[in-house]
């Protein structure tokens, strides 16, 4: 029964919805993968996909031209999708076996070489925990303060800080071990850690970590009583930079400061960086793109072409197996249909055409790498003839040349290199927004960015510019920019303000 008021209405709603394929989700998936990754997946489908397997390496091809001709063959078959498996149970084998089969150096890797090298494993190193945990155990310790040193070690941020509050470690060995301990027990012990090697580590902030590392120095001069006299009594001061005030309470001249100054500089505020840094400089970076300018024969002459090669060194090439199509012609000889009959029928041709789509979304991918890398060239020339002279572009340019959504150039672009003659670049750097200069010239902010930072090398460390004058300068020079575009820069240059950069001369 419905209550006095209340109605009950029936209505339809239209709306228009876009739903993805799942050879779309893949080809998307596949597009934002650079070499490495593709690499890595491309393993995890052949484990996967027993019908999918590598095929013999044929001749490189490194030619553009004959990469798209060999695209437009194959494109009107790859838009056909396979018929669904309950409504067709024959397949085509000299169309898989021959029209699905990728040959992943056809798409362009510049050379073979000698890569064995890729393949031997990085020698050993012992990570900064395990230093740390050896160090440890040569201190003499008791078994309470093993506990509270495990603890500390484990809980060092990326930087070698010790940020925990005391109390959660005393209440952790508390309630996990068993153990009474006190907070000035785990700072005792901390305290004997910031003494191992790196010196600094485990400190509580960055006053603290210089002021050990001060400390700990071999030298006992007057500079050094100094700098620890200036950490420990002056710190305000000091990370403000009011040196009239520093020479003041510590009675000191010019020259004491800035030799003051220049022994705190070499100091690490970043103890547990070390390790961190080691890693990040034994990774390698694969471009997944290699553009050099091949000029004509005379030297004169200007013109010459670009040579696009996308990266497959690694890549295999891949195949439906061949092996199946025996499997297959042996279910449909047998003349008795059952259950286990048509399963086997369907689990084949799931996989069959599941390695199609994988091949293909391969193909789809290395043609649109292709085409916006040419079109990211053609866009700017300049830079990859001569190094420099980069212009603005945003991605909604290269989309418009290459008829694709932004979205999808976005996800080519992101986390991919190339490799020029001038170094590699990620293809992020050549996007970039448009200034106006008073000739009503356009500029890439790039230039603008160098500029600035130009200036700042160069600008009187005992009185650097503010952001307000870097904007005047920059438009005494032509460029029409705001002062927040001028911070806006300077703080992705990760340059500081004017007060942070004054040094003592």
């Amino acid at each position: 029964m419905l209550k006095q008021g209340q109605d009950q209405k029936l209505s339809q709603k239209q709306s228009l919805q876009q739903k993805l394929s799942p050879q779309q989700i893949q080809y998307i998936k596949l597009l934002q993968l650079p070499t490495i990754g593709l690499e890595q997946r491309i393993k995890e489908e052949i484990e996967m996909n027993p019908v999918l397997e590598e095929s013999e390496p044929e001749e490189l091809t490194e030619d553009i031209e004959e990469i798209e001709r060999e695209w437009e063959e194959n494109k009107e078959e790859a838009s056909n999708d396979p018929d669904p498996v309950d409504k067709n149970e024959d397949i085509d084998w000299d169309s898989f076996l021959h029209n699905t089969e990728y040959d992943g150096q056809t798409y362009g890797g510049s050379y073979a070489g000698n890569e064995e090298w890729r393949d031997m494993p990085n020698p050993y190193h012992e990570s900064l925990l395990e230093e740390l945990e050896s160090q440890v155990s040569l201190l003499e310790l008791d078994d309470a303060e093993k506990l509270i040193a495990d603890q500390i070690l484990g809980s060092l941020d990326s930087d070698g800080y010790f940020r925990r509050d005391l109390e959660a470690v005393v209440d952790n060995i508390s309630f996990n071990h068993g153990v009474l301990t006190d907070e000035e027990t785990v700072n005792k012990v901390r305290k004997k850690i910031q003494r191992l090697e790196p010196v600094g580590i485990a400190s509580r902030d960055l006053r603290d970590c210089l002021l050990i590392q001060v400390e700990m120095m071999e030298r006992d001069d007057e500079i050094t009583g100094i700098t620890h006299r200036l950490l420990s009594e002056e710190w305000h001061a000091f990370e403000r930079k009011h040196f009239s005030k520093l020479k003041t309470r510590l009675g000191i001249n010019d020259d004491q400061l800035k030799k003051a100054f220049e022994l705190i500089r070499g100091l690490d505020p970043r103890p547990g960086a070390i390790a961190s840094h080691e890693e990040e400089t034994s990774q390698y970076i694969e471009p997944d793109f290699e553009v050099y300018f091949a000029p004509g024969q005379k030297e004169s002459e200007e013109s010459g072409q670009f040579v696009i090669k996308l990266n497959q060194r690694n890549i295999p090439p891949l195949k439906i197996s061949p092996h199946y199509k025996e499997i297959w012609d042996d279910l449909k000889s047998k003349k008795k249909d059952n259950s286990n009959k048509s399963e086997a029928r369907s689990f084949i041709k799931g996989k069959i055409e599941s390695a199609q789509w994988f091949i293909e979304s391969i193909r789809q991918r290395q043609k649109t790498l292709l085409d916006t890398m040419k079109t990211i060239v053609a866009l700017q020339e300049d830079f990859f003839k001569y190094g420099d002279g980069l212009k603005p572009m945003i991605l909604k340019d290269v989309a418009d040349r290459v008829n694709l959504d932004i979205s999808t150039i976005s996800r080519v672009v992101n986390g991919k290199y190339v490799q020029t003659n001038f170094g590699v670049f990620e293809l992020k750097y050549f996007f970039s927004e448009g200034l106006q200069t008073e000739s009503g010239v356009e500029v890439s902010s790039h230039e603008v960015k160098n500029l600035l930072e130009e200036m700042i090398r160069d600008e009187d460390k005992s009185n650097p510019y503010s952001d307000q004058e870097l904007t005047d300068k920059l438009r005494n020079k032509g460029y029409k920019v705001a002062r927040r575009t001028v911070s806006k820069y300077r703080e992705k240059l990760n340059i500081p303000v004017a007060r942070l950069r004054k040094q003592i001369v």
